[in-house]
C-alpha cells in the first residue's frame, strides 16, 4: 500500500507538541479490502445546527484481515468492542438537533478512534480484563496500517468539515457521543449521564449543573471518565485546539442497550446543549 505524507498536531494548548507522520513509500498489507466500507459515516452533513457531533466508537465492525480477532461473539459484542447504544442516541440528537453527525465503524480494537496513534491503548493488547490474541506483539507497520487506513480518514473529515464551518463563519459546538458500563472491575458506576471536559470550563461545566439542577437523573462531572490528551482525541484536538465550546457526554450503556430508549436520553442531551447555549 502506497502511504501518503501526513503531518498532524496530536496535542495541543498546555504544552503544544507536534508528531510528524511521515511515512515512506512501502508496500504493506491491507486492513481493509476494497469492497469493505469505509471508517467515516456520516448523517445530516448539511445540518443547520450550531451543533457538530461525533461519535468515534459507534461501530463494532472487524476488517475481514483481521477474522475475529481471536475473539468469541460474546467479546465482540462487549462494551470493549464499542459504546453499546451511542450510535442510536446520536442519531437521535442529530435528528433533533439538525446538526451534522460524523460516525466511525470499525470496532475500538482494530483501532481506537478516541486515542492518539501513537499511545498502547490505541490497540489494545489487553481491554479490561480480556486479551486481544489479534493485537499481541503488533508492529509499527500494523500499528500504522490500521491508523492509514481507519484512523485519519475519519479524523481528516472531521477535520475538513470543521475547516470549511470555519471559513463559512458558521459558529460550532462540538458534542461528542459515547458510553460506558455499568460495572467496571467489580465496581458499580452510579452515573446515567456523565458530562467530560478538560480545558473548557464554560460550556461543558455549564451543561453539568443544567443537567444537575433540571432533571432527576444521576449526572457525573468528568465521571466515570475525564478528558486527557493521552485518554482522548476529539476532543482536546477537534474542540480545545480550535477554542470552541466542546463536551463529551457518556451514557451508561445498560440505559441505552435498546434502540427504542435512545430518543429519550437524546432528549436529556438536546435539552442539555440547547439551555446553555441560550444563556452563553
Amino acid at each position: 500500500m502506497k502511504r501518503t505524507i501526513l503531518y498532524h498536531l496530536v496535542q495541543t494548548l498546555g504544552g503544544i507538541a507536534l508528531t510528524d507522520w511521515n511515512q515512506t513509500s512501502q508496500e504493506t498489507k491491507r486492513v481493509l479490502a476494497p469492497h469493505e466500507p469505509p471508517p467515516l459515516e456520516v448523517v445530516n452533513a448539511q445540518g443547520s445546527s450550531e451543533f457538530f457531533l461525533i461519535c468515534e466508537h459507534a461501530g463494532n465492525r472487524i476488517p475481514e484481515s483481521l477474522g475475529d480477532m481471536g475473539l468469541s461473539e460474546e467479546d465482540r459484542q462487549r462494551h470493549i468492542a464499542w459504546d453499546i447504544g451511542a450510535r442510536a442516541v446520536a442519531l437521535e440528537l442529530s435528528k433533533m438537533l439538525d446538526a451534522p453527525l460524523y460516525m466511525q465503524r470499525y470496532s475500538r480494537l482494530v483501532c481506537d478512534c478516541n486515542r492518539r496513534p501513537d499511545v498502547p491503548s490505541f490497540a489494545p493488547e489487553k481491554s479490561e480484563a480480556t486479551i486481544v490474541p489479534a493485537n499481541q506483539n503488533l508492529s509499527a507497520a500494523d500499528r500504522e496500517a490500521r491508523a492509514e487506513e481507519i484512523f485519519w480518514p475519519f479524523h481528516n473529515a472531521v477535520m475538513e468539515a470543521l475547516d470549511a464551518r470555519d471559513a463559512a463563519g458558521r459558529t460550532t459546538k462540538l458534542v461528542t457521543v459515547h458510553s460506558f458500563t455499568p460495572v467496571f472491575h467489580g465496581e458499580k458506576r452510579p452515573w446515567e449521564i456523565g458530562v467530560l471536559f478538560n480545558r473548557d470550563r464554560d460550556f461543558a461545566p455549564r451543561i453539568y449543573e443544567w443537567l444537575t439542577t433540571n432533571t432527576d437523573r444521576v449526572i457525573g462531572s468528568n465521571e466515570p471518565y475525564a478528558v486527557g490528551d493521552d485518554s482522548d482525541y476529539a476532543i482536546p484536538v477537534h474542540g480545545e485546539k480550535r477554542g470552541i465550546p466542546c463536551v463529551e457526554f457518556e451514557i451508561r450503556n445498560d440505559l441505552i442497550a435498546d434502540p427504542a430508549n435512545a430518543p429519550r436520553w437524546a432528549g436529556y442531551l438536546r435539552d442539555a446543549v440547547t439551555a446553555v447555549t441560550a444563556v452563553l
